[in-house]
């Protein structure tokens, strides 16, 4: 008679829980897709906006999933819309750390009940999403966070609380956000990241009231990274060291994971590749227009998922491309321009039409490496910055919020891949930055250190001595498929 010790053991079963905002949702879902090529059952958790959006941009079998890779949905606690845009940053994250514990712990039992699945051994939630601790510890399960900013955001995050108690912020008044107390004042304390300024550091400090939602919640969240089983990162070592070494005296387990897109690009060709996370329809027409292209030759631009403008800095961005004379792919999404329909002047689409092709949303990776596309302006988003440098392609960045001006501040900086342009956007200093991207020497120096730092990012995740290869195995086998979590 065969022993019962060989019955087969239950897959481990990871549940992943994104914030529900398309720029957590990608480097998420790639993370899904690599653990379900390991040998997990995946349950991605949308919230039943984004489901709406999702299957509107994909299709109704968007969703249908594997037997083991499943979609499931939880209310994020705002007022219904059907509005197909980035909800209000702010009540978003207010509503789901007052909201969303609920369903959450709801949906897991659920899971655990039901015949066919395997009982949820961890979880695996966006690190702005730390309810899912108290499930964790229910269950005596490990809950490791992942954070979507770059090493560099969730430190600067990490001292937010500093920065109260040492006056900082929330500011005076409104004047300092003019008079260049922000610019001038030098933070010399903040490990890893040496000459970094106020104005350089996630903008949520940019408030005169202690109370201000997003200040706090950014404290909070920060600190709640202590009480994870470990902390996962999309960035690779040699990217960011000097941060990352400073995290080994302060947090416990850091995964350093990223490129996750060049890893996914790895996985074998199966019934995965069909299932998708953009919560807009994609162009595909985009690539086809750049095929006809020369090398080098196209400036890309999207300022990402959440940035919004003004109509006259949509028109400054517009002539700045008009007069630079170079061929350009612009992404504009619907709700690009606070408060009213993306309307670019007549004259400028007139004068563009043979070099411009405007688009509402687009395959971004497969575009940014296409061999036409020769530099990027972008609002210096972290998934963007990752995929331009994989790239090998250099930027102009124009940062709207949160860590993107941290990013900004750190490609310009110290990685040398980049150039900001001015808050205050104006025609001619776009034109004259595009130009020197595209063919000025400085945009040829940061185009050869984006090449250099896409070597590095592909050795990362190279078996089997790639830092981020080995930081995978590792998360597997010592954390995720570990039992209890830490208390």
């Amino acid at each position: 008679m065969g022993s019962t010790e060989t019955a087969t053991k239950p897959k481990p079963h990871a549940i992943f829980i994104p914030f529900p905002a398309q720029g957590h949702i990608n480097p998420m879902f790639k993370l899904a897709k690599i653990l379900h090529h390991k040998g997990f059952h995946i349950t991605f958790v949308h919230s039943e906006f984004n489901q709406r959006r999702l299957l509107k941009s994909r299709g109704k079998n968007a969703l249908d999933g594997l037997p083991s890779f499943q979609f499931e949905t939880i209310p994020d606690g705002l007022p219904f819309s059907d509005a197909d845009a980035t909800q209000d940053v702010p009540s978003l994250c207010d509503s789901a750390s007052k909201n969303c514990l609920a369903p959450f712990r709801q949906l897991v039992t659920r899971l655990n009940s039901s015949p066919g699945v395997p009982p949820v051994s961890c979880i695996v939630s966006d690190g702005i999403m730390s309810f899912t601790l108290e499930v964790a510890r229910e269950l005596g399960i490990p809950d490791v966070f992942f954070w979507t900013t770059g090493a560099g955001g969730v430190m600067a995050y990490l001292n937010y609380r500093n920065l109260v108690e040492k006056g900082y912020t929330p500011l005076k008044d409104c004047s300092y956000l003019t008079n260049g107390y922000l610019d001038t004042t030098v933070i010399d304390w903040i490990p890893g990241m040496k000459g970094i300024r106020l104005k350089d550091l996630p903008s949520f400090i940019r408030t005169t009231d202690r109370n201000d939602i997003m200040l706090n919640f950014a404290i909070n969240q920060a600190e709640k990274i202590h009480d994870a089983s470990a902390l996962i990162l999309n960035t690779f070592d040699a990217m960011e060291p000097d941060v990352l070494d400073a995290f080994s005296s302060i947090l416990p387990a850091v995964y350093t994971l990223g490129p996750l897109h060049l890893i996914e690009d790895q996985l074998p060709d199966n019934e995965l590749k069909s299932l998708g996370s953009n919560l807009w329809k994609e162009e595909l027409g985009c690539i086809e227009w750049l095929d006809s292209k020369e090398p080098n030759s196209v400036v890309y631009v999207n300022f990402g998922s959440v940035t919004v403008m003004t109509p006259q800095q949509l028109v400054e961005f517009a002539w700045g491309l008009a007069k630079s004379g170079r061929t350009f792919l612009w992404i504009i999404r619907p709700d690009l321009v606070i408060g009213e329909t993306a309307i670019l002047p007549p004259e400028f689409v007139l004068d563009t039409k043979e070099r411009g092709l405007l688009a509402s949303w687009c395959p971004q990776v497969d575009v940014l490496k296409h061999p036409s596309i020769g530099g990027f302006l972008t609002h210096c988003g972290w998934n963007s910055t990752l995929e331009s440098i994989c790239a090998g392609v250099p930027m102009v960045c124009w940062p709207f919020f949160a860590e993107q001006q941290t990013n900004c501040w750190y490609c310009c900086n110290h990685l040398g891949t980049a150039m900001e342009i001015d808050n205050n956007v104006k025609s001619d200093e776009v034109e004259k930055l595009v130009n020197e991207l595209m063919v000025g020497d400085r945009g040829q120096g940061m185009k050869k250190k984006a090449a250099e730092l896409k070597k590095l990012a592909e050795e990362a995740i190279t078996a089997p001595s790639g830092s981020s290869y080995k930081n995978l195995e590792s998360l597997v086998h010592d954390v995720l498929m570990s039992s209890p979590a830490p208390n």
